[in-house]
């Protein structure tokens, strides 16, 4: 049936292009014919007008010599289009058409599945099954996973390096600190070392067991796919079940069950989840700048033709802005300063807690730098990138504050 549809539409397509070309083949002749008809027609309504009286033998005299000199013209055309009809013009253009076509056959036989039967959706729907049961473990996930390069740590500020230093000892030497492990594991992120923050956030889920939150267990899968190289493992999806059971609402795992259906061929079931999530917003949340990228050609996949995502809102960015800045100004050094450090400490304390829009940590990194604080600032960043490395319209307004800053990539 595919080869039949696929020769119909290939053979009208083909006359569809030649049609014109066909009937411009003889397109000359027919127009000059179609003149010496006008011109005979002339010639013979002068000879009404001479016999009528209304015209006098001079006029038409006049008006027979300039008809006869057009008649000339035209049957000229008419005698120099016959050679090129019969000579074949639509020739090369043919022979140009053939060629593509066949071409584009050659193409299809070696790049397509010539030989593959229709899928009718239920089968599809199965393949999606085999493709979901058949996904790699977490360690082997991680195993496949590209390299990681390791942190660049040259611009962090020594005394916060030692400082998590000390941390780590303290959690080595008292490892079911619940609290320093969620230190560790926070920090860890920060710096970029996914795989101890991994382990850190791990561990803080054993101990908690049963106790542990639905934020907690959120962070935990998200660092596991991120050391699984992006992929939503078994057990990944596991920790998601157990986060969505505590909290269905939570936004990241809803994100992350998404992330699920796509990388398994279901489309039509992870559309819904993600625009439920750019509904509900906020703007700002980290989840949003991927959705948008991804939404619109989701729903196509999906099956959604119609959909157009909603417009974002205007932005609305806590932290210190340029009116925040100005304001500062009418106060004393140390006033201002400290205002600016409060807002500065607001806005990374929430970043790290809730997370945030890529133009609120633009924003943060900016800050800082300002207040030169530069190695936090290279911190900020370091972390910035590691959380929206995978959406490079996310990551744009970020680089562009880095840039700014001048901090080294």
């Amino acid at each position: 049936m595919f080869w039949i549809l696929a020769a119909a539409l290939t053979a009208i397509t083909a006359l569809a292009i030649l049609s014109p070309l066909r009937r411009g083949r003889g397109g000359a002749a027919p127009a000059a014919a179609y003149d010496l008809r006008v011109y005979r027609d002339q010639l013979a309504e002068v000879e009404r007008d001479l016999d009528r009286g209304v015209i006098g033998p001079d006029d038409a005299q006049r008006l027979r010599a300039e008809i006869g000199r057009k008649v000339l013209d035209a049957d000229r055309r008419a005698a120099l289009s016959a050679p090129a009809a019969r000579g074949g013009r639509a020739l090369w253009p043919a022979v140009a058409l053939v060629a593509m076509l066949a071409g584009a056959v050659a193409l299809y036989l070696r790049e397509g599945v010539p030989g593959a039967p229709d899928m009718p959706l239920a089968e599809r729907f199965a393949a999606a099954d085999a493709a979901y049961r058949d996904r790699p473990s977490q360690a082997e996930a991680e195993a496949a996973a590209p390299a990681r390069p390791a942190p660049d740590l040259s611009q962090a500020d020594p005394e916060y390096l030692t400082m998590i230093d000390q941390l780590r000892d303290a959690v080595g030497r008292n490892p079911d600190d619940q609290q320093g492990l969620a230190l560790l594991a926070s920090n860890e992120m920060r710096l970029g070392n996914l795989a101890a923050a991994r382990a850190a956030q791990q561990r803080l889920v054993d101990l908690r067991g049963d106790q542990a939150d639905a934020v907690q267990l959120m962070q935990l899968a998200t660092l596991m796919v991120d050391a699984a190289g992006g992929v939503v493992t078994p057990e990944a999806e596991a920790v998601l079940r157990r986060a969505l059971t505590l909290d269905p609402t939570q936004p990241q795992a809803r994100y992350l069950q998404g992330v699920l259906l796509i990388q398994n061929g279901r489309p039509d079931r992870a559309f819904p989840l993600w625009r439920g999530l750019l509904d509900e917003g906020p703007e700002g949340a980290p989840w949003i700048a991927p959705i948008r990228a991804a939404i619109q050609d989701l729903a196509w996949l999906a099956g959604d033709d119609e959909y157009r995502a909603p417009a974002p809102p205007a932005a609305d960015l806590p932290g210190p802005d340029a009116d925040a800045l100005a304001a500062a100004e009418d106060l004393s050094p140390e006033d201002r300063a400290r205002m600016i450090q409060d807002m500065v400490d607001r806005l990374q304390q929430r970043l790290a807690t809730q997370g945030g829009s890529p133009e609120e940590w633009a924003r943060l990194i900016a800050a800082l730098a300002m207040l030169d604080q530069r190695d936090q600032a290279t911190a900020i960043l370091t972390e910035a990138r590691q959380r929206f490395g995978s959406a490079p319209d996310a990551l744009a307004p970020i680089e562009r504050a880095a840039t700014d800053a001048g901090l080294d990539g």
